[in-house]
Parts: C-alpha cells; sequence; structure tokens
C-alpha cells in the first residue's frame, strides 16, 4: 500500500483504469495523464474521476485522459515506479479499440513524425511543374534536376523514413530497422551482381534481365522497395519480434552485438522471400481496387470522397487513406484520392470566409479570418473546422456539399497528383499534365462558390455580440487595476494579468472539454497575435514544460498558463522556453517565445489558457478581461 500522496493517487488511478497490465503506455502533458490502454472496457472512469487528486477523465483520441492539475509529473513519476510502461509510444503493433481505431492510432503515429518533410517536397513538386510549364526548357537544365532530386529523394527513400518511425512505435532498435530498410533500397540502387554479360547489375536489375534469384536454394520474388510503405512496416514489426526472441536467449556479455547480427541475417532474407512479396500484392491490391473504383466511376467516386473528407479529417479516419495514397504513388506514379480532396479543403475555407464576412462577433472574426487563409493556402482545415464552421454547424455542411460537387468535378476529369502534397491552392499546381486540369480548377471554384454562397445566404446562428468595447495599448496599461463589473474595488485581493497579446475568448468557448468545462479551475484564454508569452503573476514556477508553465505565489495561488491545445505532441518543437522549473518570476517576466505558424501549420490551435487551478482560499475568481488586449492587461481579479 502506498504511503506517499502521488503514489496513492497513481496507485489508485492504475486501479481504476485496470491494473498495470493493462497500461500500454503511459505519456503526460502539463495537467493529464495520457494513457492507451489495452483494452479500454476494463477501465472504470467512474472510480478514475472518484479518486482524490484526480479532477476529471476525458476519453479522447483513442487515450483515456486523466487530468490531475499542476502536479500531475509526480504522479507520472510514482505510475512508473509501480511498473508502467512510460514510453508513451503505444508500444507494439496493437492498441485500444476497434480494428479501424487501431489501424487509425497505427498509420498516424509512423507518419505522422514525417508528414510535413512530405508535404514540403510535394510543394517544391508542384512549383517545379509549374516551372515547366512557364518554360519547357527548363526541365532539361541541371538546376530543375538538382531541384528535381531534392523533391523525389524523400519519397524514393521513404522506406528509410518508415524505419525510424515504425521502429520508435514497435520498440525495435531504429538503427537495425534502417539497416533493414537499407537492404531492401539496395535490391534497386547498387550494382551486386553479375549479369548475363559479367556486368555487374542490381538484384531488381538481374530479375528484370531474367536471372534466376534464390537464397539458400529457395526462389525469390523480387518488387520494387523503392517507396515501399507496407513492406517496410511489416518487416520493421518483423524485426521487432525477433530482436526480443533474441534478447532473451542470448548472453548479456554478447547480446549488443548478436541481437543485430541476428536479427538482420533472419529479418532481411525473409522479408526478400516473403514479407515483400505478400505485402506488395495487398498493397497493389489496395491501390488497383481504388483505380478501378475511379475507372468505373469516377465523379461517384469523388463525390463520395469529396463529401466525406472533411468528416473524416473531423474524426482521424483520414490518416487510413495515407497509406493507400503512398502506395497509389509508389505503384501508379499518381494518386486518384488526392486529385478529389483540393475542392473540399477548398470549400472549408470558402464557407469559413463567409462567417467572417457575416458575423458580427469579433472573437469569431478573429478566428475565422486567418483560419480561411490558413485553409486556402496552406491546406491546413483545423483551426477553420473546429474553430468556426463545426461550431456554427450549418457552414461545415455546407462546406461537405460544396466538396462532394467540386469532389465529382474533379474526379471525373480523372485528376491526380503526382507527389505526396497536402491539398490546397498552393498545391494545385500538382494536378497539372494529370488529368483534365481545366476541370480540377472548375471544381474547386464551384466548391468554393457553392460553400461561400449557402453560408452566406442561409446563415447560421451567430455567436453573441461581446458589450464590451475593445481594450489595447495605452487603454489596456490605464486598466491593470480596474476592478470587474459589479465588484467592489475593496473586493479585489489581487489580479492576474494576460500572458500574451491577442483576443480574449470565455473560458466556456474554448474547444477543449476539461478547460471549457471549469473542471481545472476558472480563468479565460486568449487567441495570441504574438508568440512571446509572459508571466501572469509573480511567484515561483512549479511546472515548467516547452508549451505550460504552472507558478505558485506566495500565498498559494497557483496558476496555469497553457500554451495551445494538444501542443504537447510537437514535444517542444516551436517552443523556447525563457524560464526553468523552481525559478523565481515577477509578474511580466518573459515565459517563452513561441513559433505560432509552427503551431497552427501542425494543425493545433494556439489558444492559450490561464487559468486558477487552485485560489488558495479566495472566494471567487472573475475574468475581467474582454475583446483585443495587450499583454499585462487586467486579465482576472481573485476576490475574498
Amino acid at each position: 500500500m502506498a504511503t506517499d500522496k502521488y503514489a496513492t493517487i497513481a496507485e489508485d488511478v492504475l486501479r481504476g483504469v485496470g491494473g498495470k497490465d493493462n497500461v500500454r503506455s503511459l505519456a503526460h502533458c502539463a495537467t493529464r495523464l495520457r494513457f492507451v490502454l489495452v483494452d479500454p472496457s476494463k477501465a472504470d472512469k467512474a472510480a478514475v474521476e472518484a479518486t482524490k487528486g484526480v479532477i476529471t477523465v476525458v476519453e479522447a483520441g483513442g487515450q483515456f485522459q486523466v487530468v490531475i492539475g499542476n502536479t500531475v509529473s509526480k504522479v507520472y513519476e510514482e505510475a512508473v515506479a509501480q511498473g508502467v510502461d512510460g514510453g508513451g509510444g503505444g508500444g507494439g503493433a496493437g492498441g485500444s479499440g476497434s480494428l479501424l481505431a487501431r489501424t487509425i492510432d497505427l498509420v498516424t503515429s509512423i507518419f505522422t513524425p514525417f508528414l510535413w518533410t512530405l508535404a514540403a517536397v510535394g510543394l517544391l513538386k508542384a512549383f517545379l511543374a509549374v516551372a515547366v510549364k512557364i518554360s519547357p526548357g527548363f526541365g532539361a537544365t541541371s538546376t530543375y534536376a538538382i531541384w528535381f532530386a531534392t523533391a523525389d529523394a524523400v519519397f524514393q527513400f521513404l522506406p528509410i523514413l518508415l524505419a525510424v518511425t515504425a521502429a520508435k512505435r514497435f520498440k525495435a532498435n531504429q538503427f537495425t530497422a534502417v539497416a533493414v530498410a537499407g537492404a531492401l533500397i539496395y535490391s534497386a540502387t547498387i550494382a551486386v551482381i553479375p549479369g548475363p554479360k559479367g556486368v555487374a547489375m542490381t538484384l531488381q536489375a538481374f530479375d528484370a534481365a531474367g536471372g534466376k534469384l534464390t537464397f539458400l536454394g529457395i526462389p525469390v520474388v523480387m518488387v520494387n522497395y523503392l517507396s515501399a510503405v507496407v513492406p517496410t512496416i511489416l518487416a520493421v514489426y518483423f524485426q521487432s519480434q525477433v530482436e526480443r526472441l533474441v534478447e532473451r536467449v542470448t548472453p548479456a556479455v554478447v547480446r549488443n552485438f548478436v541481437t543485430p547480427l541476428v536479427t538482420l541475417a533472419v529479418v532481411v532474407p525473409v522479408s526478400y522471400l516473403a514479407i515483400g512479396p505478400a505485402s506488395t500484392w495487398v498493397g497493389d491490391g489496395l491501390a488497383s481496387g481504388v483505380d478501378r473504383l475511379w475507372g468505373l466511376a469516377p465523379w461517384a467516386a469523388g463525390g463520395v470522397l469529396g463529401g466525406l473528407w472533411q468528416v473524416f479529417v473531423l474524426f482521424g479516419v483520414h490518416w487510413a487513406f495515407v497509406p493507400i495514397m503512398a502506395q497509389q504513388l509508389a505503384t501508379t506514379g499518381h494518386s486518384d484520392l488526392t486529385g478529389a480532396l483540393f475542392a473540399p479543403v477548398l470549400a472549408q475555407s470558402a464557407a469559413t470566409f463567409a462567417v467572417f464576412l457575416r458575423t458580427r462577433n469579433r472573437d469569431l472574426k478573429g478566428v475565422a479570418g486567418p483560419a480561411a487563409v490558413s485553409a486556402f493556402l496552406a491546406g491546413i482545415t483545423e483551426p477553420a473546422i473546429y474553430g468556426v464552421t463545426l461550431r456554427l454547424k450549418r457552414p461545415f455542411v455546407f462546406a461537405c456539399v460544396g466538396g462532394a460537387i467540386g469532389g465529382a468535378v474533379a474526379a471525373a476529369g480523372g485528376s491526380a497528383v503526382d507527389g505526396f502534397v497536402v491539398p490546397g491552392a498552393i498545391t494545385v499546381t500538382a494536378t497539372l499534365g494529370l488529368g483534365n486540369f481545366a476541370l480540377q480548377l472548375i471544381g474547386c471554384a464551384v466548391a468554393m462558390a457553392v460553400a461561400f454562397a449557402l453560408t452566406l445566404v442561409f446563415g447560421f446562428k451567430d455567436l453573441p455580440v461581446a458589450d464590451a468595447k475593445t481594450v489595447t495599448g495605452d487603454e489596456a496599461a490605464k486598466g491593470a487595476g480596474a476592478a470587474p463589473t459589479g465588484t467592489a474595488a475593496e473586493d479585489v485581493v489581487a489580479t492576474l494579468q494576460t500572458p500574451v497579446a491577442g483576443r480574449v475568448v470565455p473560458l466556456a468557448e474554448v474547444p477543449d472539454q476539461v478547460f471549457a468545462s471549469g473542471a481545472m479551475g476558472q480563468g479565460l484564454a486568449v487567441v495570441p497575435s504574438e508568440g512571446k508569452v509572459y508571466a501572469p503573476v509573480s511567484g515561483t514556477l512549479v511546472s515548467a514544460m516547452p508549451h505550460a508553465f504552472g507558478i505558485r505565489t506566495d500565498n498559494g495561488v497557483e496558476v496555469l498558463v497553457h500554451i495551445g491545445l494538444n501542443t504537447v505532441e510537437l514535444q517542444g518543437r516551436g517552443f523556447t522556453p525563457a524560464v526553468t522549473q523552481g525559478q523565481r518570476l515577477n509578474a511580466g517576466d518573459l515565459l517563452a517565445e513561441v513559433d505560432l505558424q509552427v503551431i497552427m501549420d501542425a494543425g493545433y490551435d494556439p489558444i492559450t489558457v490561464l487559468i486558477v487551478t487552485d485560489p488558495g482560499g479566495h472566494s471567487a475568481v472573475v475574468p475581467t478581461a474582454t475583446g483585443d488586449v495587450a499583454r499585462r492587461h487586467a486579465a482576472l481579479d481573485l476576490i475574498g
């Protein structure tokens, strides 16, 4: 029986989630323990919520999230000490939930770390395609060749990237995984076997020339491993199983070199003999199935995909299509699926822009404008969906209608892309030369027109207009000591300041259940207009993560500044902390510098939350800031 307070909380929580054997992995952010459970049905949500020290429980994104507060790191350490896997990697090929949920979780964990690199090289290929259309002679220059190699290399050698992330997912040795992927790619890149005329050839070329490939007398069916997705993932999974077996039976004195030696000697030949041919057959079957669907009724397939794509994004199901797109590119050199996705993305931006024009709510207008631009240019629709259209319901439906019509038009014209791109206005050039480019443009235009017109004409239930006037600049400084409306100034014991400049959003409107419900405490949020975050109050920094900071004042008040929603997933990318845990702070001291564009490009909401997690005996926490504010404007008053 645990005696330490945090050990007791950890013990009770672990009992509530079904025991440590039911925990596949555990990670934590600034306030939450994030469990991935083997069997979610074994978790007793009510029991965990009733645990002293637990604020609430949220089940989202395939995770069982236990909200603890600023002391979450201590509870996490105790949970790990009690035998829970604290890697947070979701070890193993499995996961929790349905087969679809496990598949999405697997694909997400493997592709997400380098998804934006793929998007970047896809964008470069799109720019090169435009350049060649404008100046055909440019395609014959060495400058074009170098840039094309830059854009194409990542996709050609995709197995290397997959090996790294798949090894992390399956808890295999990453360097051995790279060696496995390298051995597969080697078959198509390095001359290693004498050909019919004695000239060295690659294994793939030797096979294509009629040579007989065998391993220990067993015939080898050679496939193309460049850009291979499914074979690489399965090979690394097999590697993880072989490694565990070898490590169990190998003496510790020789384990460090025997394990990779035996693993490579087994995994690479088995990949050539069985994994590669079998998985390539499956992958080719999926890609050809999509192609047949497009061949039978491309307009219908494009219409269904275009209409449902943003719904897929909403539930995270869109990740399941990424391997199919990659397999299409590897098999046929183009992706029909992606060709139908520009219309729904641009329709979402058009509906969001219509909201921007029609709404009278300043906060909503402030969110809708940037979200519409982000969706239109870069294809990042999450801010538009979660911050605007889904929030208002009708615009989201109107955007889906426009996406269905536009997707049908684009697919009817045979539109496709020849590289991995994130669909948006900039990357639509990737469809040049594949199908009818004019119909792609018409489909996008129609999708945007339909979504924009329906939203503007039929409208939506607007959010209430804030009564308070906008406060900025010198007015903010003058208002730093003002008492809240209806509260006598003598009742105000202390005032917290806004940590960032931007537009104030009521806590209830933050698109996160835990914050919005007030379960963590009272406060407000700010949609930041700059990337500098400051201490809202003087005190001691009791917790410091790149995206979140907990401060305790001298009289026991505990405050949390949380930058962005789910930004823990960025693992510090885009955040530059200026303080360290245990440091003494004065109100207005710089906490961190944040690259807001990195957060938004990764699909996360940069909204910054300020809450009082422990009022320290004060009777009330009253938000006072509204509208546009400068940093260090009066934000929250502590009463009594």
